[in-house]
Formats: C-alpha cells, sequence, structure tokens
C-alpha cells in the first residue's frame, strides 16, 4: 500500500449534436448508458454535460488507464444517443442557453443566479489529493494560491466560443468568474476562518450550500481531500494525468512545508486575480506573473519550469519526475487545448475543424 497521498479525479465533458455542433441536451440518456458498461456518469447544471469520476487512485499509471478507460465509455454511450463527447472547456458554437438539468437543486440554482446558470455548458477538471484533516488542506490551498495561475494557463483549453476566437485561451475561467464564490480563494488561517466565510456567502444567497464554494482550490466538501478545480477539462488523458501529478506532488511539498513550520505567502486578493486573469488571456505560450518573485511578467514556460523544480522532491518520490518533465515538454511543443483549437481555427475558420480536433483528442494522446 502507498505510503503517498491518494489522488482521485472528475472530468467534465460536453455533448454536442455530431452535425451541427451545438451543444445538445442528453445527459440522461448518456448517463443511461455508460450505466450499463459500469460507468457512473454525474449529470451537471446544464443538460450538455456529463462529469466521470476516477476511483481512488495510487499511481499516475493507474490513474492513465482509468482516465482513459472512462473517456472511452463516455465517448460510446455518446454516440449510442446521437451525440459526440468533446473535451472542451466551453462549446465552440452555443445555443442562446442552455436548458438546466431538471433536478431540485440545480432548479433552485437557476432561479437564484439567472443567466449566470443558463449561459454555463463550463466544463472543468477536479483533482483530489488526499490529506490528513481540513487544516492540512487549508494549509494546502494557502500554499497553492501563487501557483495556480500556472496550472490554469498548462491547461486553458477554451479559446473558441461563440463561432470565434474569443481572445482568451481559457475563457471558461472569464465566464465562470462571474459567480461569487469563484476564483482564487483568500488566504485563511484555520478551518474555521473558511467555514466562517463558507456561512456568509451561504448567508448572503450567494452559495446555496458548501457545494457551491467555487474557489479554484477549497476542502473537498465531501471527501478527505484538498480539490484543485482551477483548471479547463484538458484536451487529452496525457495532460490530465500531468495536472493530476503535479498537483499531487504540489500537496505532498506544501506538506512537507508545514511539517518544517514554513507558512506560505499571503499574497493581495488583487495580485491573484491579475495573475488569473493574464493567464486565461495568454495561455501556455504567453506570459505569466512573477507572483513569488518581483510581479514581473515572464513567459509561462518557465514558471512552469520553476513549479517543476519546486515538487521535484515529491516527484521523484512518486517515481513520476521523469514522466512530469517528459509529458511537460510534449505538451510545450505540440500545445494544449487552447492551441489545437486555434490552430484548427486559423486554417480556414470553420467550426466544423475545431470540433475534429477535439474529438480526436478525447481518447488520443
Amino acid at each position: 500500500m502507498t505510503s503517498h497521498p491518494t489522488v482521485g479525479v472528475e472530468e467534465e465533458f460536453l455533448l454536442i449534436d455530431p452535425q451541427r455542433g451545438e451543444p445538445i441536451a442528453r445527459n440522461r440518456q448518456v448517463a443511461a448508458s455508460a450505466a450499463a458498461h459500469g460507468v457512473d456518469l454525474q449529470l451537471e447544471l446544464t443538460s450538455c454535460q456529463v462529469e466521470t469520476t476516477t476511483a481512488v487512485m495510487d499511481s499516475s499509471s493507474a490513474l492513465r488507464s482509468e482516465l482513459t478507460r472512462l473517456r472511452r465509455i463516455a465517448t460510446e454511450a455518446a454516440a449510442a444517443n446521437g451525440a459526440q463527447l468533446l473535451a472542451a472547456a466551453l462549446p465552440p458554437t452555443v445555443p442562446h442557453k442552455f436548458p438546466v438539468t431538471p433536478t431540485a437543486r440545480y432548479r433552485r440554482i437557476a432561479h437564484r443566479f439567472g443567466m449566470i446558470a443558463h449561459e454555463q455548458g463550463i466544463c472543468g477538471c477536479h483533482v483530489h489529493v488526499a490529506v490528513p484533516d481540513r487544516e492540512a488542506a487549508i494549509h494546502v490551498s494557502n500554499w497553492l494560491r501563487p501557483w495556480l495561475h500556472v496550472l490554469l494557463a498548462l491547461t486553458a483549453n477554451s479559446a473558441i466560443y461563440r463561432n470565434t476566437d474569443s481572445g482568451y485561451a481559457s475563457f471558461r475561467s472569464v465566464l465562470w468568474s462571474r459567480w461569487p464564490s469563484s476564483g482564487p480563494p483568500p488566504y485563511f488561517d484555520s478551518a474555521a476562518q473558511y467555514d466562517a466565510a463558507v456561512a456568509m456567502l451561504e448567508r448572503a444567497g450567494a452559495a446555496l450550500d458548501d457545494g457551491m464554494i467555487y474557489w479554484d482550490v477549497r476542502p473537498s466538501a465531501n471527501f478527505p481531500t484538498v480539490e484543485v478545480r482551477v483548471s479547463d477539462v484538458p484536451a487529452t488523458v496525457a495532460e490530465t494525468v500531468l495536472l493530476a501529478t503535479l498537483i499531487r506532488a504540489g500537496v505532498m511539498t506544501a506538506m512537507t512545508a508545514h511539517d518544517g513550520g514554513e507558512s506560505a505567502p499571503r499574497l493581495a486578493d488583487c495580485q491573484l486575480r491579475a495573475a488569473h486573469w493574464k493567464a486565461a488571456r495568454d495561455g501556455l505560450d504567453g506570459d505569466g506573473i512573477d507572483l513569488l518573485g518581483d510581479q514581473s511578467t515572464v513567459p509561462v514556460r518557465e514558471l512552469l519550469d520553476r513549479f517543476v523544480d519546486t515538487v521535484r522532491p515529491a516527484l521523484v518520490a512518486l517515481g513520476d519526475y521523469e514522466m512530469a518533465r517528459g509529458e511537460l515538454g510534449r505538451v510545450v511543443a505540440e500545445g494544449n487545448g487552447a492551441m489545437r483549437q486555434r490552430r484548427a481555427w486559423r486554417r480556414r475558420g470553420e467550426i466544423e475543424d475545431v470540433i475534429s480536433e477535439l474529438a480526436a483528442a478525447v481518447v488520443g494522446d
């Protein structure tokens, strides 16, 4: 049995009409088909989305196999119901609004938050890493705050939206920021302080429950984990494995720092917001803000190298250092989801090319 923290991943996917390319409201039918093959797909806020959930994993190789299996079955279930599964953080082409999945909770969210809820179809990737307790989760959250924007740039996968280039590598994060409990979290001194902030948001009606705390990293509401929610759903399994491995190593590094009595830096919220905006705007092939240095802008790829260097002891302990270095090099060379989308879009300016590129990547490399 591993002595390292376990990891689990949730990936959200779009269902689109194979002919028109628009989101299609068939998540219940697709989930029923997947269930017949032993996969429990979760229904998301809009009925054009489904979510896969891995089992608890203790190695990157096992995680890769599980993610591939889940994507394959979800893709086949979609096809069996006249839909196509896309790993894209936003639909490249959309109708005016999306129908909300008709559950009591989702209806309450739609009633309370109006058009914010109806104009979704937003797909992210959530990585859970086991921690000893909620106080540990708070420390890990504080430690990860300066690095979250780098992970967002790495996984950006929502450049094309409403039949045009949005001008952002991750337009998902821009739309998602409209929720009052989204974005980089505050610095918390304790789990009690975190709970007080959540209670305030619920009293104000800014969140119906703790499941609507959408901060980019948070103590999980349901599991003994810290949950990192900053990223777009990656285009490929390999990118999701890389993301989860880097986060797992980051959690381990944060816990080592905590055990050594180190405190995480107290960065101002405005610094984090600026860094996240720039990461969303520029993506992997642009510049990011050096939050732990002089606040200057440097290439995101340099910031990623620094993060890998910072968490290298944890990656080595996991046996994943060479894999992480190799996969990071490949993503930098070949491009992430946003870069794939833009290359396809610039060929002819046709949305069909973008959809074909994304569809090919779902279970590919």
